[in-house]
């Protein structure tokens, strides 16, 4: 079953904080043998990516069990529209006019993944109109596609585990989507949509 998705009432307490350093330290102290000699240790703590990487992996374990995946990105505005997708490295299925006309992000942006409620799905899909409100409901407005780029960008294994979408409509009033996700052994970009199955993670900013 979907929850409702809300946003995080608080962040990270100092007490949880601690509790996660104290549990850090007893494990180590516990595997000390395990790990390696005291020189390789000194070395692997002296790479700053070694930080990044713990964060990864309770920033991961926390959102696997809360309502809202957030992720802080910077935009390039130096890229073209097509450059920005080029960066993710991803196979891509695009139209070159919709992706050469997509909206432009500001700059920095917080991006927020939800999921709608579960009463609001028809049959098992959620349609673009629909979606919008679900957006509204929850605080949002649908991230742009540069931001959402950026996000699979800096994190490709993103999309495998929360495949994730925004959408706009073009010049025309129909609706345009840039979506990432995972097929067998390809992560892609693409466009297109016929309505939403649960699957999806949508992107948004706050209003």
């Amino acid at each position: 079953m979907i929850k409702v998705m809300t946003p995080p009432s608080e962040p990270m307490t100092d007490d949880q904080i601690d509790k996660a350093v104290d549990h850090y330290r007893n494990t180590l102290r516990k595997h000390r043998a395990e790990i390696g000699s005291s020189d390789a240790v000194q070395r692997v703590l002296s790479q700053p990516e070694y930080l990044a990487e713990q964060l990864v992996v309770i920033r991961r374990r926390v959102e696997a069990m809360a309502d809202l995946v957030v992720r802080h990105v910077k935009v390039n505005p130096t890229r073209t529209a097509q450059a920005v997708f080029d960066a993710t490295g991803r196979k891509q299925y695009t139209d070159r006019k919709v992706v050469d006309a997509m909206p432009r992000g500001e700059g920095n942006e917080v991006v927020y993944f939800f999921k709608p409620r579960p009463e609001v799905y028809k049959n098992g899909f959620i349609s673009d109109d629909c979606l919008e409100k679900e957006y509204e409901f929850h605080g949002f407005v649908p991230a742009d596609p540069y931001s959402l780029a950026a996000v699979n960008e800096a994190d490709p294994a993103f999309a495998d585990d929360y495949p994730n979408v925004t959408h706009w409509k073009d010049a025309e009033g129909k609706w345009c989507y840039a979506i990432f996700d995972r097929w067998g052994d390809e992560r892609g970009y693409r466009r297109g949509g016929y309505g939403w199955s649960d699957v999806w993670w949508f992107a948004g900013v706050r209003k």
